[in-house]
């Protein structure tokens, strides 16, 4: 084996690929309700696994915590085109920006974790230019149906909706970081 060109990763078969996203599931759950110091065996039991499982395809606790913070951004990306598809723009973007909270939620419980993750820059970037475009892509669609005035910057939505759940942690706040939300929609509908 040439040490330059690392093996291909092969695809997994549907059974391993089911238990992966179960694990990853149950383990998002369980980091946003008890953080990143959630038992593992807990996790893999709850997931329907053994724990070898678990560490086949997640070795340490940051790998399992990267894996679940990538799947969640990617998860709260995707779910803009969704949401567009089934609701007025307005509205897809007050849901969407409910699951960003829950999102928060669960990053606040990884937040130890997290800290190797995020520490790259280029990572940061990363999650900021996906967060980005999907509010891009919902900010555009209001804008074209006449529901949100143009010329806001994606970036500093982003911002306002990290600053709102950034000031109200703790699952006992949600109902602020909501109110907080819909005064910042209320400020960005046309009017």
């Amino acid at each position: 084996m040439d040490p330059e060109r690392p093996e291909p990763v092969r695809p997994l078969r549907a059974d391993a690929r089911q238990n992966q996203e179960r694990v990853l599931q149950v383990a998002a759950e369980a980091f946003a309700r008890e953080g990143a110091g959630a038992s593992l065996k807990a996790i893999a039991h709850q997931a329907g696994v053994g724990i070898g499982t678990l560490y086949r395809r997640f070795p340490t606790r940051e790998t399992l915590v990267e894996a679940v913070y990538r799947g969640e951004v990617e998860r709260l990306c995707a779910a803009a085109p969704e949401l567009l598809a089934g609701l007025a723009p307005l509205d897809a973007l007050r849901a969407w920006m409910r699951r960003f909270v829950d999102f928060m939620a669960a990053k606040h419980g990884m937040a130890d974790a997290l800290k190797a993750v995020l520490a790259s820059e280029d990572e940061r970037m990363r999650t900021r230019g996906l967060l980005r475009d999907a509010l891009a892509a919902l900010l555009d669609a209001g804008v074209a149906a006449g529901a949100i005035r143009p010329g806001i910057d994606p970036y500093d939505l982003l911002m306002s909706l990290g600053g709102a759940t950034l000031i109200a942690p703790g699952p006992d706040q949600r109902d602020l970081a909501l109110r907080l939300l819909d005064l910042t929609l209320d400020g960005v509908r046309s009017r």
